[in-house]
């Protein structure tokens, strides 16, 4: 299983940012996709996850102003990030728990990463 992150970049505080996370590779399903972070010096964090059936999760810091959403058909998932701010300057990291063959446990994968900065 191989995670392609795309759409980080610097922008100023309060500009916007979408990043795109394509799964692709050998699988039977996926049962969640989402964003991780990390900081220079900082543990890392969740951002937001979306399962398959669509349920959400964010981090209370980022919520009313990040939207994670997916496309089951391409395996992909984004997410919308508004009104950044420098503090979130961050390598971000996609993450799936993906089921390889049905009927076996499913197990984490994780992107190369992709940084966002913010300036202020």
């Amino acid at each position: 299983v191989q995670l392609q992150a795309s759409g980080g970049g610097a922008v100023q505080a309060g500009e916007s940012l979408r990043l795109s996370c394509a799964a692709s590779g050998s699988f039977f399903s996926i049962n969640l996709m989402g964003w991780y972070r990390q900081a220079a010096g900082k543990q890392s964090e969740l951002v937001a996850l979306i399962t398959e059936n669509g349920e959400t999760n964010y981090a209370d810091s980022v919520k009313d102003r990040f939207t994670i959403s997916g496309d089951n058909a391409k395996n992909t998932v984004y997410l919308q990030m508004n009104y950044l701010k420098p503090e979130e300057t961050a390598v971000y990291y996609c993450y799936a728990d993906v089921k390889i063959t049905n009927g076996n446990p499913s197990r984490g994968f994780w992107g190369q990463g992709t940084l966002v900065t913010v300036s202020s």
